[in-house]
């Protein structure tokens, strides 16, 4: 099972969400920033690492939400989400087709890849 972050990145309050290319796995689903964890790597250092890399930005890492266990049928997951805050940078994604700032109420206007969906419920249900 891979292990994976998110960061539901949270600024002037809207949140960033991200379509993954149509060449990536779960092509133009959405989802929240982040990525497989690296060996020796805590979840906290992952997420700064991936967000910079994929979106040239950096974030403060807040709350932890529910780590989410899903099985895709060529790959499983074990995703671990936080809340985070922007501190400094424009986005400009690298990996990802798009990049929006979204407000709360629009979140379930989304087409999200299936793992995700339970962290945007937790998040909107906090």
């Amino acid at each position: 099972m891979l292990q994976v972050t998110c960061a539901i990145i949270v600024h002037d309050d809207k949140i960033l969400i991200c379509q993954r290319s149509a060449t990536m796995k779960l092509p133009l689903k959405w989802e929240f920033p982040g990525g497989k964890v690296e060996a020796g790597e805590s979840k906290e250092e992952c997420l700064r690492r991936e967000v910079q890399e994929e979106l040239g930005i950096t974030i403060g890492i807040g709350q932890a939400l529910t780590p989410v266990a899903y099985d895709y049928p060529a790959f499983s997951i074990c995703l671990s989400p936080f809340v985070c805050t922007l501190e400094s940078g424009t986005v400009r994604p690298t990996q990802h087709a798009q990049a929006l700032w979204v407000n709360a109420t629009e979140l379930l206007d989304y087409d999200w890849a299936e793992a995700d969906i339970p962290i945007v419920m937790e998040y909107l249900n906090q």
